[in-house]
């Protein structure tokens, strides 16, 4: 390197490496265990920074000077974490560009040395085996280390093993790209690298991640510990009579119960085509996600490309090499803006009041007995574990509506997801009701009717009649006026918007909405029940589809806009491809289902005629009975329904850059033109209140529609774009975010 850098960040999280040596049955010498742990509980996992990397290279400096020497060296963690990598906040410490690079690669090559010293085991001049045994949570730089071991166990109750670097805009950069497809194979790497962390960070638990050949041997949790050291004594006996057969000498006086080396039983890595097969599809599924438009998973389809002839140096300093390069890029900048957020502010929302202030709630009734209602009476059952009470209109409805919620709980018990126990306790908790009298002792009650503005008053009013007077009243709209809801009521203030995102227990924001009335209990309830849910609230004031829905329909409305004015369907749903979208927009339709976007359209169409246009071509569409602007064709691909695109198309009378120019609209130009709306509706979300910061705005789009990591939110793109300042005046400049150019 040449230039210089102080590897220090004053704010680390120390995750220290203790070292104890146990004597194991029938072992000549201890075995080193060293333990990680950053003295804090599970809530704050191990990490690996500087200091902690030169902790670990000490205790390996200690082991070997050990007498007697050790016979093994093995790592675990703390209770219930291993290691979940890199400490990402000393990236995010650095502000000068110029000392950005430099930092990355000398973190880089310490990260290198310091996994490397301990899964080599080479302590002087002699070679020791080395053991992962893996208890807890092992996430990229973690992972890395037990890939770096020559045996690995993991735990049965392992609840997250990952390399989430693509997802955050780097590479696995400590050796995962060259160790992991030499273990499992380049497929399966292709899986755990490239694949998992686009299909928005998914992540294996431990007896996915054995059966993916991570792991040697699968221990039950209860005493991991134990039976792991238990194991590694009977490898190394086996390891011990193993020598001495190959020597010839002392036949038969090993111990009965060594065993075999474990890496005899691993299988052989296809190389050749295998492998070129493997990064193939790993490109494909980059190119289908991103098309193009973040280097990471591109970066680490090189890098193991080059593990299958490389050897252990060309390919650990490749792999430096682009974890500078990519330190330096926008991408990382977003992606760490955006880790920030869902770390962070998603756990603390902005604007709440004093939390003590929020009631209990010891049951649950809620209005409607659809797929929805379903979906919350189900999620209110398995996290807050109270009486949950449904209602419809007749007994036919209401038993579609329970029974679906039994059913749903039936099969997390034949998943194992719960115990057969818990199962009879969930289905005993959820009941229906064909009066509303059932919500008399309700601490709260959540509408999910028919999205009708007169319909929804009208069932919060007969709430009212029987509900106690301190009970708390949430409406699911999505896009409808709560003030609107309350304002026949005699308490309006403790209505609010509690607005879930479909599928109920996927979708993991909520926007709790305060009306115009709403007091700070109910708020501070709603925002302590969408805790206890798992969910991540923003609060934002009443407003035409509050956020994601005004900014998804009117960046939609741009889309079918184009189509109306004479752009091919294929050409206006892939405009946007270059941003790496997680689906397309006529997609999205598709999932959201073209009546719930048509009413979100037409709400937002009069509530700002100017800028949301009349959906009539989506109307056609919901009218016709159509589900999507596509259709599956003869071999099973997705084409489109040339039905319903005619039924979309329409007379325009002008659309962004082609207004008045009788031509219909690029791709290009769509693009421009939904980026321009997406700046205006955003700046005048933050103009009327709606949120607190842009950054609200971005952990919305983040959570609620699945804007990419890499473009670190919606702001932050629009700032880099150019966009921001273009048209709607100026940046949004969200805190944190540092453009690197």
């Amino acid at each position: 390197m040449s230039t210089k850098v102080a590897l220090d960040f004053p704010d680390e999280v120390v995750t220290h490496a203790y070292v104890r040596y146990a004597q194991l049955p029938g072992v000549d010498g201890p075995v080193a265990l060293i333990t990680l742990d950053n003295g804090h509980d599970h809530t704050r996992p191990n990490t690996f920074g500087p200091a902690g990397l030169r902790e670990l290279l000490a205790a390996v400096d200690e082991i070997e000077t050990h007498t007697p020497p050790v016979a093994a060296v093995a790592v675990t963690g703390k209770p219930f974490i291993f290691c979940v990598g890199a400490d990402l906040a000393f990236r995010s410490s650095l502000t000068d560009p110029d000392q950005i690079r430099p930092a990355i690669e000398a973190l880089g090559e310490l990260g290198h040395r310091a996994l490397r010293r301990v899964g080599e085991g080479r302590l002087g001049n002699r070679k020791v085996p080395t053991f992962a045994l893996v208890n807890g949570a092992a996430m990229g730089g973690g992972l890395e280390l037990a890939l770096h071991c020559d045996y690995r166990a993991f735990s049965a109750g392992i609840p997250v093993v990952a390399l989430p670097e693509v997802f955050l805009g780097l590479v696995p950069g400590w050796g995962g790209t060259q160790l992991l497809p030499n273990l499992v194979g380049a497929e399966a790497a292709v899986t755990l690298a490239i694949e998992n962390p686009l299909n928005t960070n998914r992540t294996l638990k431990g007896p996915q991640a054995a059966k993916l050949g991570l792991a040697d041997i699968l221990l039950e949790p209860a005493d991991f510990l134990e039976e792991a050291l238990a194991w590694v004594g009977r490898v190394l006996r086996g390891l011990g009579e193993q020598a001495r057969d190959d020597g010839e000498a002392s036949r038969g006086r090993g111990l009965s119960d060594g065993i075999a080396d474990p890496r005899a039983a691993r299988p052989v890595v296809a190389r050749g085509q295998a492998w070129a097969d493997a990064l193939a599809r790993g490109q494909a599924l980059a190119d289908a996600r991103l098309h193009g438009s973040a280097p990471a998973a591109y970066r680490a389809l090189e890098l193991m490309a080059l593990a299958e002839t490389a050897d252990r140096e060309a390919g650990y300093a490749a792999e430096t090499t682009a974890l500078a390069d990519l330190a330096v890029s926008d991408e990382l900048a977003a992606s760490l803006y955006a880790f920030d957020l869902t770390q962070k502010r998603a756990r603390k929302p902005v604007g709440g009041p004093d939390r003590s202030l929020a009631r209990p709630v010891t049951k649950v009734g809620v209005v409607g007995a659809g797929l929805m209602a379903g979906q919350l009476a189900l999620l209110f059952a398995q996290r807050l574990e109270v009486p949950v009470v449904l209602t419809d209109l007749d007994q036919a409805r209401l038993d579609r509506g329970v029974g679906y919620v039994h059913q749903e709980i039936e099969n997390l018990r034949s998943r194992g997801r719960v115990s057969a126990d818990k199962a009879n306790r969930l289905r005993a908790l959820v009941t229906g009701s064909l009066t509303k009298d059932a919500f008399a002792d309700a601490d709260l009650v959540i509408e999910a009717v028919f999205e009708d503005l007169k319909v929804k008053k009208a069932v919060l009013g007969e709430l009212e009649a029987v509900v106690r007077p301190d009970a708390l009243l949430l409406t699911n709209t999505s896009a409808l006026s709560v003030s609107e809801m309350a304002a026949g009521l005699a308490h309006p203030e403790r209505v609010a918007g509690l607005h879930f995102f479909n599928p109920v227990a996927v979708l993991p924001l909520v926007e709790v909405v305060r009306a115009a009335k709403t007091d700070d209990a109910s708020v501070a309830t709603t925002l302590a029940v969408a805790k206890s849910l798992g969910k991540n609230a923003v609060l934002v004031k009443d407003a035409p589809a509050f956020v994601v829905n005004r900014l998804l329909t009117r960046f939609l409305g741009e889309v079918l806009g184009a189509i109306e004015a004479g752009t091919p369907v294929a050409e206006a749903d892939t405009a946007l491809d270059p941003l790496g979208l997680p689906m397309s927009p006529l997609t999205l339709l598709t999932l959201v289902g073209p009546p719930v976007a048509l009413h979100v359209a037409e709400t937002l169409h009069e509530a700002f005629p100017d800028r949301f246009r009349d959906p009539a071509g989506l109307a056609r569409v919901v009218a016709a009975g159509k589900t999507s602007i596509y259709t599956t064709g003869p071999d099973g691909t997705q084409v489109v329904d040339e039905e319903a695109a005619a039924l979309a198309r329409g007379s325009s009378a002008g659309f962004g850059a082609a207004a008045g120019s009788g031509l219909a609209p690029s791709g290009d130009e769509v693009r421009s033109s939904a980026l321009a709306a997406l700046a205006q509706e955003i700046r005048l979300l933050l103009d009327e209140g709606v949120v607190a910061e842009a950054a609200d705005v971005d952990l919305c789009m983040i959570l609620g529609a699945g804007w990419p990591f890499h473009l670190g939110g919606i702001t932050p793109y629009l700032d880099r774009a150019g966009v921001s300042e273009k048209i709607a005046g100026r940046r949004f400049s969200p805190p944190g975010v540092a453009t690197v150019h």
